[in-house]
């Protein structure tokens, strides 16, 4: 921290004076830093709109695939029955009964305190015959579950609790699951080894004193036309039927005895509310950049006239036009406001909601080709505007920063310049002051010598 004191000698206000001056060396750093600020709130501003066309170009994306406007209600008649739609599905009515529900083949072993040999050896056998041998590293339940598990032959071993034998000690039942339900998950688990399973001397553990067999592996299934010459019986390993109708699931969870109707139908109101939102994020864009592009003009003298932060940028420029036409020309010869997205007079983009329900309404098909189209033309405009890599905006934004970088270089070389100048100026100052006083000395020494001298006025009366 340096001390200043003001002239001394001169009387100047040395502090007052240097910081005038400073502030004149200081003025092309100030504009720097007013061209920097400038520059930020560009890039801040390019970067905001960057980012809402990378998301119009993933909602685009979604629009334009083959079921991007795909909007369905499901229904069903039981509360065992629940309906799911996926790509492709299509609006349909039909009956099925639901003769058996999927199961997951379970076992357990009869109650123990430990595996009855040591060490454990257990042989595994699933539904197409194939067996892997398993040997544990002691009798415990605990390790015999942990080595039919590292063995991943598609069965889930569990030692489970079964309370203390006489002498207090704590049993244990092995429950052996498939990994996956139905048939195809069915095994055979042996209290032996492969050899022994191959002669037919082997015990299955389900058959051995006090275990059981709780589920047989079994595969679930439903009747489409019911009684008719066209029923269709359908399996299913898991409760979900997937595809039981083009992109339509159907998810089991009873037997029913009667017929569920399950139904599948357009949603409309959903269909137009996600054309709306998509319509309103291209307009958000555009209003976006009609606002930052508006320059307010001075009406008398002595205003300024204020430029937007996007006037005169021929990249957002060329977005706003690329956006507009990708929204508004016709797709094959077809208008884009036969389904209510137009354009009026001044160039705002709107949606008739009624209008497109009732274009949904006769031609769902068709609309929602032309929607499908229109969206994919505003993908392609986003991406090309927006592309993390080369998008025009990106580019735009990294030269706006390399300007920015620039600037920040000058001014620091400037802050480096300007404390070189208020230094040069406080020593300059200072050896004013030593000069002035070293002045101030010499007169007062000659003055005193003058008035010493033969002669002199101030002698002249002795």
């Amino acid at each position: 921290m340096s001390l200043s004191l003001d002239g001394l000698v001169s009387g100047l206000k040395t502090t007052e004076v240097i910081k005038a001056l400073m502030d004149v060396a200081a003025i092309p750093r100030s504009l720097l830093k007013a061209k920097m600020d400038d520059k930020n709130g560009v890039v801040t501003q390019l970067r905001t709109l960057n980012t809402a066309v990378q998301n119009l170009a993933t909602a685009a994306e979604k629009a334009a695939t083959r079921d991007g406007l795909a909007r369905f209600t499901t229904t069903s008649s039981s509360p065992t029955v629940t309906v799911a739609t996926r790509t492709g599905a299509a609006a349909l009515s039909a009956d099925i009964v639901v003769d058996k529900v999927a199961k997951t083949h379970t076992i357990v072993s009869a109650v123990s305190t430990g595996w009855p040999s040591d060490p454990p050896v257990i042989t595994l056998e699933n539904a197409k015959g194939e067996r892997r041998q398993v040997t544990a590293d002691s009798s415990s339940m605990q390790d015999v579950a942990r080595a039919v598990n590292e063995a991943g032959f598609g069965i889930v071993a569990t030692a489970v609790p079964a309370g203390r034998d006489a002498a207090g000690n704590m049993q244990h039942r092995l429950q052996l699951r498939a990994a996956d339900s139905g048939e195809a998950g069915r095994f055979r688990a042996y209290s032996a080894d492969i050899a022994a399973v191959a002669a037919g001397t082997a015990s299955d553990i389900s058959a051995e004193a006090g275990a059981a067999v709780i589920d047989v592996g079994a595969d679930a299934q439903v009747r489409l036309w019911a009684g008719t010459s066209a029923e269709q019986v359908l399996t299913s390993s898991s409760n979900t039927f997937t595809d039981l109708f083009d992109g339509v699931d159907v998810t089991v969870s009873a037997v029913s005895s009667a017929p569920v109707t399950i139904g599948v139908a357009v949603d409309t109101a959903a269909r137009t509310k996600a054309s709306a939102d998509f319509v309103a994020a291209v307009k958000d864009i555009l209003t976006r950049i009609d606002n930052g592009s508006k320059a307010t003009v001075a009406a008398k003298q002595g205003d300024k006239t204020t430029l937007g932060v996007f006037t005169g940028d021929s990249a957002v420029r060329g977005l706003r036009t690329a956006l507009a036409d990708a929204v508004q020309h016709p797709v094959n010869g077809v208008s884009p406001s036969t389904i209510g997205i137009s354009t009026d007079m001044y160039g705002v983009l709107s949606f008739d909601e009624e209008k497109f329900a009732e274009a949904l309404a006769k031609d769902p098909d068709a609309v929602a080709r032309l929607f499908s189209d229109i969206a994919a033309r505003v993908q392609d405009t986003s991406k090309v505007y927006s592309d993390k890599y080369d998008g025009l905006l990106t580019t735009r934004i990294t030269g706006q920063e390399s300007e920015v970088k620039g600037l920040g270089e000058q001014m620091e070389r400037w802050d480096v310049r300007l404390a070189q100048r208020k230094s040069t100026l406080e020593r300059t100052y200072a050896r004013l002051e030593v000069m002035l006083s070293q002045l101030q000395s010499q007169s007062s020494y000659l003055s005193s010598q003058i008035a010493a001298l033969p002669g002199s006025s101030s002698n002249s009366g002795k």
